[in-house]
């Protein structure tokens, strides 16, 4: 048995090491989030590793392919929130501009239409279209994350939607359970994040 295969069982279920522990860790990143504090990005990191390692375990290529991308977006998250944390100073967030608002849904339909023709053809996801758009939703999330738009945390609660029968369909009880969580910490999320955007402006603004 590989550590990807470790795991115990609870109430009839296996659970896997991995995806508890890469669950705990994307739990942590979102609570991390919303104190935009640098360590959202490195302890993100470390749960895509294990949620790597614990959907190739479950055959769902669409999310560990979702978790290898977040590796890397954790990277471009880290460098950017890196320059925009500075001297001491929080992280300066705020809401999408329309134009961004709108190239970000119309990249999330194109990329999920392409991506799920592509796991169709490929054969592998078992449910391609809400597999495809998982993973663009995630990225898109990720990016605008990084990017300290307060508009990341709506298109999780876009992707939770679908996130949360998709991984309980496919055996990922933890992941299932973790996605309903997040559900709630994304609306508290938005509302710290759009707290302190409206204190920022009160600040320039006084």
């Amino acid at each position: 048995m590989s550590w990807a295969e470790a795991g115990f069982t609870l109430a009839g279920q296996h659970v896997l090491w991995a995806d508890l522990v890469g669950n705990i860790c994307a739990l942590a990143t979102v609570w991390l989030a919303m104190k935009r504090t640098i360590w959202t990005w490195p302890v993100q990191l470390a749960g895509s590793v294990l949620l790597f390692a614990a959907s190739i375990e479950a055959h769902i290529t669409g999310n560990a392919l979702k978790q290898a991308m977040f590796g890397v977006l954790a990277l471009y998250g880290w460098f950017r929130w890196s320059r925009g944390i500075k001297e001491g100073k929080t992280l300066p967030v705020r809401p999408g501009s329309t134009r961004e608002r709108v190239t970000l849904v119309a990249v999330m339909v194109a990329a999920t239409a392409l991506v799920a023709l592509f796991f169709t053809v490929t054969g592998w996801s078992w449910a391609p279209v809400p597999d495809a758009y998982i993973f663009v939703g995630s990225a898109i999330a990720t990016y605008a994350q990084g990017r300290a738009l307060i508009d990341f945390w709506w298109i999780w609660i876009a992707v939770d939607v679908v996130g949360v029968p998709l991984a309980f369909s496919s055996g990922l009880v933890v992941s299932g359970v973790v996605y309903g969580v997040f559900f709630v910490m994304v609306l508290l999320g938005i509302r710290e994040w759009r707290r302190q955007y409206s204190r920022r402006l009160e600040v320039v603004t006084a």
